[in-house]
């Protein structure tokens, strides 16, 4: 059998010394102060409060992007519509957000909705590119997910885009896909 030599002395208080001051330095946190983070959170209601939102979709640097907007009450599309054609506001515009709806389309847009289905009147031509991709992919999902009669999952209510200012009996009919983009319905 052979025997292992006693540690040396010094060597066994200089490793616990080092163990004792890793252990005293925490983990980590240093000794500052408090530091500025932002706004408390946020999110949750207190019990007994019914709070609506809306959600407007705007252009972003990868395509349209949802904003969820508080609101006193449920708005139904005329209204979403409304707020999305005053567009982004000044935070949303820090965050890149911008709109691609023209300026003619405010004020001569309507919208009205039915059971699971809205029809939007433009007072341009979509077909010849007077409103683009964008812009009509944030038409139909601001529709489509404000407060719609028929109570269907915004991916499911039919928007009818109508052109030219008048409503048409061969409107284009379009969903809003999950990521935030209309798509022709078809069959």
């Amino acid at each position: 059998m052979t025997r292992r030599p006693a540690p040396h002395p010094r060597r066994t208080v200089l490793a616990l010394t080092v163990l004792l001051a890793a252990a005293g330095s925490g983990c980590g946190i240093g000794t500052t102060g408090p530091v500025q983070a932002g706004a408390p959170a946020s999110g949750v209601q207190r019990p007994g409060t019914e709070a609506s939102t809306v959600r407007l979709y705007f252009a972003g640097p990868y395509g349209t992007r949802p904003v969820t907007r508080p609101t006193d009450a449920p708005l139904g599309p005329r209204q979403a519509l409304g707020l999305l054609l005053e567009g982004p506001t000044p935070a949303e515009r820090e965050r890149g957000l911008t709109t691609h709806v023209e300026p003619e389309v405010a004020g001569r847009l309507s919208a009205t909705a039915g059971d699971g289905a809205v029809d939007v009147v433009v007072p341009v031509q979509v077909s010849s590119g007077e409103l683009d991709v964008t812009a009509v992919s944030q038409l139909v999902c601001t529709a489509a997910h404000a407060d719609v009669p028929g109570g269907l999952p915004a991916t499911e209510v039919d928007v009818r885009i109508h052109e030219n200012g008048t409503v048409s009996t061969r409107p284009w009919t379009l969903r809003c896909g999950p990521g935030g983009n209309a798509a022709p319905v078809t069959g």
